[in-house]
C-alpha cells in the first residue's frame, strides 16, 4: 500500500472506529436510557461511550472531503445523483427491508412502523414529509441525501471556485445565524434554514471540503483558510459542552489522518470494519434493540446481549456490504465505463484547478 492509499484508507479506518461508536454508544448508554440495562458500567466508560453519538459528525466531514473529490471527477449532475443513489439505496433498502420485520417479530414495540412509512423511507425524503425514520439512525441519512442534491446544483451551475466559496460563506453565515438565534429567524424561513440547509451540520461538510482543497492543491488562499476556521469553530457554537470539544477533536484527528499521521490505522482488521460501516450503520440500531430484550427476555445477562446484538448488527452489515452493496458498485461502475466509452464529449473534466 502506497503512503497516499495508506492515507486515504485511514480515512476508511476512522469511518469504521466512528461507526462503532455510534453503535456501542446505541447499545449501552441510549438503550439504558430507553428501556433500562440490567448490567452496569463504571461512569466514566458511559461518559466515554456517550461521545460515540458525535461519530455522525465524522462522517460528514468525511463526506465533505469524499463528495467534493466525486464532484471534480465526474462530468455532469446526472452521472453524479445516479453514483450516489448507487452507493446509498441498495443498501438502504435492504437495511430498511431487515429493520422492518426484525421490529415486527422481535420489538422494541415502540420502535414499529407501518408498510407504508416503511416504503416512505425508501425514498430518504420521508422525514420532509412528517414520516418516522424505520431505524432512529436514518435522520443522518436525509441529511446527506439533501446534502448531494445541494452540491449536485451548486457545483455544476456555478463551475467555478469563486462563486462556489462565496456560495459557502453565504450558507456558513446563514449557518452561524441559525444555531445563534432560532427566535430571530421568521416561521416562514425556519424549515428552509432548520432542515433544508441543516444549519447545525452543514458546516462540518463544509469543513470535510475544504480539508479535500488542501490535500488536492496545497496551501490555501486566505479566503479559504477563513472559512475553514469558521467551519471549524462553528461547532463550538452548535454543541453543547464538552461534545462541541469533541467535534473539535473530531477535525483535529482527520486533519492528522489526511496529512499522513495516522497512516498505521490502515489495517486489515479496521479497513474491514470501515468497509462495513454504512451497512453496519444501517441495520445496528432497532435490531440491536430487538436482539439485547429477547436476550434478557430468556434470562441472559446484559453483556452477552450486547455481544449478540453486536455480532448479528456485523453479519448483517457484511451481507449487506458483499451480497448488495459491493455488487451493485461493480456493475454500475461497468456500465458507466461502457456508457462513457461510447460518447465523444471525451473524459469527466476536473472543473477547479
Amino acid at each position: 500500500m502506497t503512503p497516499s492509499q495508506s492515507r486515504l484508507g485511514s480515512l476508511d479506518a476512522l469511518r469504521g472506529l466512528a461507526a462503532l461508536g455510534v453503535v456501542l454508544f446505541h447499545y449501552l448508554p441510549y438503550y439504558d436510557t430507553l428501556f433500562g440495562h440490567s448490567l452496569t458500567l463504571p461512569q466514566l466508560l458511559t461518559d466515554a461511550l456517550s461521545f460515540g453519538r458525535y461519530g455522525v459528525h465524522l462522517f460528514f466531514i468525511l463526506s465533505g472531503f469524499v463528495i467534493f473529490m466525486t464532484l471534480e471527477r465526474t462530468r455532469n449532475a446526472a452521472w453524479f445523483g445516479m453514483a450516489r443513489g448507487v452507493r446509498l439505496l441498495p443498501a438502504l433498502w435492504a437495511g430498511i427491508a431487515l429493520t422492518f420485520i426484525s421490529v415486527h417479530f422481535l420489538g422494541p414495540e415502540s420502535r414499529a412502523v407501518s408498510l407504508d412509512t416503511a416504503l416512505l423511507n425508501t425514498t430518504l425524503l420521508h422525514e420532509y414529509l412528517g414520516a418516522e425514520h424505520v431505524d432512529g439512525a436514518y435522520w443522518s441519512l436525509v441529511i446527506e441525501a439533501t446534502f448531494y442534491a445541494w452540491m449536485a446544483l451548486l457545483f455544476y451551475t456555478l463551475r467555478d471556485w469563486q462563486k462556489l466559496r462565496l456560495a459557502f460563506w453565504v450558507w456558513m453565515l446563514i449557518s452561524y445565524a441559525g444555531v445563534t438565534g432560532w427566535q430571530r429567524i421568521p416561521d416562514s424561513l425556519e424549515f428552509l434554514v432548520k432542515d433544508l440547509m441543516f444549519v447545525k451540520y452543514a458546516p462540518l461538510f463544509m469543513g470535510g471540503m475544504l480539508i479535500y482543497r488542501i490535500y488536492r492543491y496545497g496551501r490555501p488562499p486566505v479566503a479559504d483558510a477563513a472559512l475553514l476556521v469558521m467551519a471549524v469553530s462553528h461547532g463550538l457554537l452548535a454543541y453543547n459542552a464538552p461534545y462541541n470539544l469533541f467535534v473539535l477533536g473530531c477535525f483535529a484527528v482527520f486533519s492528522l489522518a489526511v496529512a499522513g499521521w495516522l497512516n498505521w490505522l490502515a489495517n486489515p482488521p479496521l479497513l474491514w470494519l470501515g468497509s462495513l460501516s454504512y451497512s453496519l450503520y444501517l441495520v445496528h440500531q432497532n435490531i440491536g434493540y430487538g436482539v439485547i430484550t429477547w436476550a434478557y427476555n430468556i434470562g441472559l445477562p446484559g453483556w452477552i446481549g450486547v455481544a449478540l446484538a453486536l455480532g448479528v448488527a456485523l453479519a448483517l452489515a457484511s451481507l449487506i456490504h458483499y451480497n448488495i452493496e459491493q455488487p451493485a458498485l461493480r456493475r454500475f461502475r461497468a456500465w458507466r465505463k461502457r456508457a462513457e466509452t461510447h460518447q465523444t464529449v471525451g473524459a469527466p473534466a476536473k472543473i477547479f484547478d
